[in-house]
């Protein structure tokens, strides 16, 4: 899905599944898709009109053009990541959402959405729950067709033009405003806040989020300026080392809680168009940084990168400062960034990062 571990030329969620090392997933979530119909129209209804803080029509700018959206929406399908988490945050429950196939629970959901469906009514198993689609083999048109949505949301998203158009014909389509997968979880709520009629509640729930966050990252002052290059390794294939670019939301999330993104990775952001960048496994001793971080499938993953002979060789790796991730969960909480997600994540993650800071020499 969305924003995963890597990828290559082109930054499908088929790729981007692929190379997280979830191609077993992958091959049995192809055969799944929803089968129902799911609730007759957004469980917050009720109450959209009456907290709406927008006029319509709206037109939102995207990176496909323009998309108007004549009268708040009441039925909101969802794709990619991110989104509907936005939406749930906002009170909107989606008549439809992606099933999380990577990084997601027994539900195909994640711990942080079960919370927030439920404490709105609409948790997983009720009648009032979205239908959920899968989309480990692209985006579901047939299905997101069924359930006759008046907008589709994927602000964080990356929707090819084909797509675009596609899902066009079922209902206008809010896609992402420039690089796909770039969309940060800030401008993608303020975007999704106004699709919905919700700009004053999106704006708080950001400033809200953001006072979170940097009221628990002020708990680790260690990590405060420490240098970091959030990467990848993976010893039995080591075409796949590669760095995330300042467009993804792992080094985004880092920067905000006043950590620093290297200087050989800036170098690697600088004029980039895409959020992963491969890096030749010959070459990883030049990646230097206080704290490198990567996610991995296991603890074993983790102690093969280190004795590897040339991934061993990442200077904070080798030097003790290395944050070695083997919780899907947790890694998609931070790289599908969202209001919801984040809060989640801070008690796991940033204890992580502090056990790094302290060991950099």
């Amino acid at each position: 899905m969305a924003s995963s571990l890597f990828t290559g030329p082109s930054t499908t969620r088929r790729t981007l599944l692929r190379s997280a090392g979830a191609s077993a997933i992958l091959a049995a979530a192809v055969t799944l898709s929803a089968c129902s119909t799911g609730p007759a129209t957004s469980t917050s209804d009720a109450s959209a009109s009456a907290s709406s803080s927008a006029q319509f029509p709206v037109t939102i700018d995207h990176v496909f053009g323009k998309t108007v959206i004549e009268k708040q929406p009441t039925r909101v399908a969802t794709v990619s990541w991110v989104n509907d988490d936005v939406a749930i945050a906002l009170g909107v429950v989606p008549v439809g959402v992606p099933k999380n196939e990577w990084g997601g629970n027994g539900k195909g959901s994640t711990p942080w959405k079960d919370a927030a469906l439920e404490e709105l009514g609409a948790g997983f198993g009720t009648d009032k729950a979205p239908v959920r689609y899968s989309e480990a083999d692209g985006i579901n048109f047939t299905e997101i067709a069924k359930l006759t949505p008046d907008v589709i949301l994927a602000a964080y998203s990356g929707l090819t033009e084909e797509d675009y158009k596609k899902l066009s014909e079922i209902a206008p389509v809010v896609a992402h405003p420039e690089l796909a997968y770039g969309t940060s979880w800030q401008d993608a709520t303020t975007i999704v806040g106004k699709a919905l009629g919700k700009d004053a509640e999106a704006a708080k729930l950001v400033s809200d989020t953001e006072a979170t966050v940097k009221e628990e990252a002020a708990k680790y002052p260690q990590i405060k300026d420490k240098t970091f290059i959030y990467g990848y390794a993976l010893p039995s294939d080591r075409t796949q080392t590669g760095i995330y670019t300042a467009n993804d939301n792992r080094p985004k999330f880092l920067s905000s809680i006043g950590m620093k993104l290297a200087p050989v990775a800036e170098q690697a952001s600088a004029g980039s168009k895409e959020f992963f960048v491969p890096w030749s496994a010959e070459k990883v001793n030049e990646l230097d940084s206080d704290i490198f971080l990567s996610s991995v499938e296991d603890a074993s993953e983790a102690d093969a990168i280190k004795n590897d002979p040339l991934l061993g060789q990442i200077p904070a790796v080798k030097s003790g400062a290395f944050v070695a991730d083997a919780n899907k969960s947790l890694v998609l909480a931070i790289s599908a960034s969202s209001p919801l997600s984040l809060p989640w994540a801070l008690d796991a993650f940033l204890p992580e990062l502090a056990t790094a800071a302290d060991a950099v020499k």
